[in-house]
C-alpha cells in the first residue's frame, strides 16, 4: 500500500501549521514509538512527523517478526529491542523509561502503524510548553468523525460507554480515554508509578487513573484516525477483555480513593 492513500486520508483535513515558538528550544521533545510488525507503515508515519518539533525518535520493538528493527535502524531511529514479547503496556514502559533516561521533557507516543496522524504533534506539545497541563491526549470523539475514519461501530459505541463510566468515576470530563496518541510531561511520568502497571492494553487507562489520583492536569485536542489493513487493532474478544480490565481498574481506584484498600499502583513514583 506504499504510496496509496486510504479513503480517510484522502478525505482528511491537514492540521493547521503552527510556527515553532521560542520556548520550544528550552525543552527536549522525544517521540516514542511502541512497535510490533510495523515495517509496512513505519516510513509513512515518520514522513508525517514535523521534525522541527522533535529532538529524538525512539522505537521500541516488541519482538516483531518482520523487518521493523532493521528498517528503523536504517532510518536513523534510536532502537530498543525486547528479547521477548512484553505486550503493549510493557512496550510503553520501556519507551518512557528510556526517554526519561535520555533527558526528555515532553514524551509523545506515536503508533508506527500510521493509524494516528502525527502532523498534530505541535497541537499536543504547545499546552505542555506553556505549562497549562501535564498531559495532552488526542481525541477521536472531539475530532467529530470517528466513523468516517473507519472506526467499527461496535468499537465506537463501546468507547462512548466506557468513557462515560470513567468520567463518572474520576469526576472529570474527557471525550475519550482510549486514544493511542498522547503527550506526557516529564512531571507526569516522574509522578505516576507507571512501571508497576499492566503490560497489556489497559495500561493506557491505568496511567490516567494514576494521574487523576495525583491531581495531574489532562487536556485533549481533536484528531482523526485511519483504519486500514496494515493498521494494528484488536478484535472483539480482546476488546471485551480490555473493557473488563478497565472496569477492574475503576473499582480499584474507588476503593483506594475511599481508603478501603490500598493499591501500590496509585502510589507516587517520587515516594
Amino acid at each position: 500500500m506504499k504510496g496509496r492513500k486510504t479513503k480517510a486520508e484522502r478525505a482528511g483535513r491537514a492540521p493547521e501549521r503552527i510556527p515553532v515558538p521560542p520556548e520550544r528550544r528550552r525543552k527536549k521533545i522525544i517521540v516514542v514509538m511502541p512497535a510490533y510488525n510495523a515495517e509496512k507503515t513505519l516510513e509513512r508515519t515518520l514522513a508525517d512527523i514535523p521534525r522541527p518539533w522533535v529532538d529524538v525518535i525512539i522505537l521500541t520493538d516488541d519482538c516483531s517478526r518482520d523487518g521493523t528493527v532493521a528498517l528503523a535502524r536504517r532510518l536513523g531511529l534510536t532502537v530498543f529491542v525486547h528479547e521477548r514479547n512484553r505486550g503493549y503496556g510493557g512496550n510503553q514502559k520501556t519507551c518512557y523509561t528510556e526517554a526519561l533516561r535520555m533527558g526528555g521533557d515532553i514524551m509523545i507516543m506515536v503508533h508506527p502503524d500510521h493509524q494516528y496522524d502525527p502532523r498534530v504533534i505541535p497541537h499536543l506539545v504547545l499546552p505542555l510548553l506553556r505549562g497549562e497541563c501535564d498531559a495532552v491526549f488526542g481525541s477521536r470523539m472531539l475530532g467529530g468523525r470517528p466513523l468516517e475514519g473507519g472506526m467499527p461501530k461496535w468499537k465506537y459505541l463501546a468507547n462512548i460507554f466506557l468513557t462515560a463510566l470513567e468520567n463518572a468515576v474520576f469526576y472529570m470530563y474527557l471525550t475519550e480515554y482510549h486514544s493511542g496518541l498522547r503527550a506526557y510531561s516529564r512531571r507526569y511520568l516522574e509522578t505516576v508509578n507507571f512501571p508497576v502497571l499492566s503490560d497489556d492494553f489497559v495500561f493506557d487507562s491505568e496511567i490516567i487513573a494514576q494521574g487523576v489520583t495525583h491531581g495531574l492536569r489532562i487536556r485533549e485536542i481533536p484528531i482523526e484516525t485511519r483504519y486500514f489493513p496494515e493498521a494494528s487493532q484488536i478484535g472483539f474478544a480482546r476488546s471485551a477483555v480490555y473493557g473488563l480490565s478497565i472496569l477492574k481498574t475503576l473499582v480499584k481506584f474507588k476503593l483506594h480513593k475511599k481508603g478501603l484498600l490500598r493499591f501500590r499502583m496509585f502510589d507516587s513514583r517520587r515516594a
